[in-house]
């Protein structure tokens, strides 16, 4: 059975570092202005970082520079190009032609990743982006198994095929959207997606008679989230896509939070790890367990089993989880009290769950003590006031640096 590469994302070298620790084989970041998640972009230093700390892993790094790119952007693109010709990430995500073109002309030792951007859904646009020099080709969402096995068994020889597995879906065509340009001016086209899906709207019919006599569409208090996709997930089917023999299988996410990255991540990993070694007796059930602790919207597993599926849409809007949030990330452990990174409120008496790296489930315990950080006086609770603020409690097993704990509310 290939082994199969796992790939998360990297919204920063921190997030990067989480991703390699809880089991990620490559993660993938943006450039500071030339990728689709500009609030998510790495600095040029940051991604020399990351590179070359997944070097010394032995792990890879694929930049992202998947926008499309205007005239008044290539003189930056090709100064990139040169860039990352010199620091050499293992592939550079594009999906316009014209910035491929660039890439191959000014990166060419650096292979191109073609980006789902490009809404590659069939055989035909793989060969034919194969055949400009291109190496791995990211598949659109949109596709189904059939489809997926089709190119598998007869792609050529030296092509790789990503597919996304886990995380966001966009409600437009492979992302391919104008809504945020067209409501806030901020284009997903060009890095800068408001998310104008995920916003709750208020609905209305007019009669086309009786202009001005508004009837309102069904909705609660907060109006109508018709736009919101669900998330995908394929747990489920991960064993036929190994068995495919899919290279690389993709984790949406740059914007999410170091603790979604370590949770989900170390999921994924577990149960590719558990089905190479042991196909017959895959359980995808013991790892939705652990996946519902951090959805934050519905899943669905898209059109991947049926062309015919609708069940993807969060009319409800949903954008939390009810039972459990970051609880923070341990900055340095001790015996008695442990240096934590607080991200909500922490209060003696909560239950805390410690994720630990090639361990499906999490270590659960209550605090007992709180101390402050600075003065290490007892508390009875701390709010996250400031960006890193710390705190001291009792891990009663041992815990390494930026483990990731979970808070139950």
């Amino acid at each position: 059975m290939k082994k199969v590469e796992l790939l998360a994302p990297a919204g920063s070298f921190e997030k990067a570092k989480i991703a390699f620790l809880y089991g990620a084989d490559a993660v993938y970041c943006g450039t500071a202005s030339l990728s689709l998640r500009s609030r998510a972009a790495i600095d040029d230093d940051d991604l020399i970082k990351t590179i070359k700390y997944a070097h010394k892993l032995g792990k890879k790094v694929y930049v992202a520079m998947n926008i499309y790119a205007f005239d008044t952007d290539y003189e930056e693109i090709k100064q990139m190009c040169k860039k990352l010709e010199e620091v050499k990430p293992d592939g550079i995500i594009a999906a316009d032609p014209g910035v491929i073109s660039t890439i191959l002309k000014y990166a060419p030792s650096v292979p191109v990743n073609v980006s789902t951007q490009s809404n590659l859904v069939s055989l035909e646009a793989c060969k034919f982006w194969y055949n400009q020099g291109c190496k791995r080709m990211i598949m659109a969402r949109e596709m189904d198994k059939n489809q997926l096995k089709y190119i598998m068994e007869n792609k050529p020889e030296g092509m790789e095929i990503e597919i996304f597995i886990h995380g966001a879906i966009c409600f437009s065509y492979s992302g391919r959207c104008f809504l945020s340009d067209f409501l806030c001016g901020r284009s997903a086209n060009y890095g800068s997606c408001a998310q104008s899906c995920r916003w709750s709207y208020n609905l209305y019919l007019e009669e086309k008679n009786n202009p001005g006599n508004l009837m309102p569409v069904e909705m609660d208090e907060h109006g109508t989230s018709i736009l919101s996709s669900k998330d995908l997930c394929l747990i489920h089917e991960l064993p036929e896509i190994i068995d495919m023999g899919v290279d690389s299988l993709k984790i949406e996410g740059r914007l999410k939070t170091e603790y979604y990255i370590a949770s989900i991540v170390s999921i994924y990993r577990a149960a590719i790890d558990d089905y190479m070694k042991d196909p017959e007796n895959y359980d995808a059930e013991k790892y939705m367990k652990e996946i519902e602790k951090i959805k934050t919207r519905g899943l669905t597993t898209f059109y991947f089993n049926d062309k015919n599926n609708r069940d993807f849409q969060e009319y409800e809007g949903k954008q939390y989880n009810p039972n459990f949030e970051f609880g923070g990330k341990v900055q340095e452990f001790n015996k008695e009290k442990s240096i934590i990174e607080i991200k909500n409120r922490l209060q003696i008496g909560d239950k805390l769950e410690l994720i630990i790296p090639d361990q499906i489930e999490a270590f659960k315990f209550t605090i007992d003590n709180l101390w402050d950080a600075e003065t290490d006086e007892p508390i009875e609770f701390v709010n996250p006031g400031k960006e890193g603020q710390k705190v001291k409690l009792h891990i009663p097993v041992e815990a390494k640096t930026n483990w990731i704990l979970r808070r139950q509310k």
